[in-house]
C-alpha cells in the first residue's frame, strides 16, 4: 500500500489533502482548513437577502433595544453581522477564520462592527468578553464541531461567559431527527463553471461530508467536514448545565413549531440565568 501526501497552496491558504486508496484523510481540526476562499464558493447561494430575512425574525424573538450588544460567535463573513448592525444593534463578529473575517470587514461598508479572530471554546481574556453583551448569536450550524462534547460545552461556557445577567442567546442548529431522516447522500452542482460534489453520510452521531471541488483540468480539490447531531433534549440539558436556559424552539426561521422529524432547523431561543 502506498501513501501519497500532497501539499498544495490555494489561494494563499495551506490546505492538505492525504490520500490513502482514495479517501481523503484526517478530520482533526478540520475547521481550520475547510473555511477558506473555496467555502466562500462551496456556500455561496447562502445570499445576504436570505440573511436579513432571518435577522427580522431574530430581532423579534431577541426583543431586545436598540443600541444593545450583539456577539455573533461563528460569524463567518458577517451574513447575519452586518444586518444586525443596520438594524441599529453594536455588533461584534468572532471568527476563526482570517479568510471569512476578511470578507466580512470587506462587506461592512459602515465600519460599524468589531471583527475579531478567535477560536469559539476561547474568547479572548478581555473585559469585552466578560458580562459585556446583551445577546449571543450562533447561526448557520457553528456548534457540533468537534470530536468530545466537553470541547462543545466549552462553546455554551464562553457564550454563557459573555452574556450579561439575563442576557439572550439564539442558536440554530442541524435538526436531528430531519437530517437523520431526509439526508442527502450525494449531490453535485456548477457554479461559475467550477463543479462542486458533495458526499454525505451518519457514522456515530456526526454527520460527514466530502466535498470536491473541480475547476478546469486542474486537480480536485478535497475537504471533509464533520458535524455533531444533537437531540433537542441533549442540548436542552448541555445549555442548562452550561447556566442558558431555553425558552423557546423553533423549527425554521417563520416560526414554525418545531417538530422533531420534519422541521429542517432546531433554532433555540433562550437566556442566561
Amino acid at each position: 500500500m502506498y501513501l501519497i501526501v500532497i501539499i498544495t497552496i490555494n489561494y494563499g491558504l495551506l490546505n492538505f489533502i492525504i490520500s490513502n486508496g482514495g479517501v481523503v484523510g484526517g478530520m482533526d481540526n478540520w475547521y481550520e482548513r475547510s473555511f477558506g476562499e473555496d467555502y466562500i464558493r462551496v456556500y455561496k447561494h447562502r445570499d445576504r437577502q436570505g440573511a436579513a430575512d432571518e435577522v427580522r425574525s431574530m430581532v423579534g424573538w431577541l426583543k431586545l433595544p436598540v443600541g444593545s450588544r450583539i456577539l455573533d460567535l461563528c460569524c463567518g463573513a458577517g451574513r447575519h453581522a452586518i444586518p444586525l448592525a443596520k438594524a441599529g444593534y453594536r455588533v461584534t463578529g468572532v471568527d476563526l477564520s482570517p479568510v471569512l473575517l476578511r470578507e466580512g470587514r470587506n462587506a461592512d461598508k459602515g465600519r460599524k462592527i468589531t471583527w475579531v479572530q478567535s477560536d469559539m471554546r476561547r474568547l479572548p481574556e478581555d473585559v469585552i468578553f466578560s458580562g459585556h453583551f446583551d445577546a449571543v448569536t450562533n447561526l448557520f450550524t457553528s456548534f457540533g464541531y468537534f470530536e468530545e462534547d466537553e470541547e462543545q460545552i466549552k462553546v455554551l461556557g464562553q457564550m454563557k461567559r459573555a452574556l450579561k445577567p439575563d442576557g439572550r442567546f439564539v442558536m440554530d442548529l442541524l435538526n436531528d431527527g430531519y437530517v437523520r431522516k431526509y439526508l442527502v447522500p450525494h449531490s453535485t452542482r456548477e457554479i461559475d463553471g467550477i463543479i462542486i460534489t458533495e458526499n454525505r453520510r451518519i457514522e456515530h452521531g456526526f454527520v460527514f461530508k466530502e466535498i470536491d471541488i473541480q475547476e478546469g483540468n486542474a486537480p480536485a480539490r478535497k475537504y471533509r467536514e464533520r458535524v455533531k447531531l444533537y437531540p433537542l433534549s441533549m442540548m436542552i440539558n448541555m445549555l442548562e448545565e452550561s447556566g442558558l436556559i431555553v425558552d423557546q424552539v423553533y423549527g425554521d426561521y417563520e416560526e414554525s413549531r418545531y417538530e422533531e422529524r420534519e422541521s429542517p432547523r432546531m433554532i433555540m431561543v433562550g437566556h442566561s440565568r
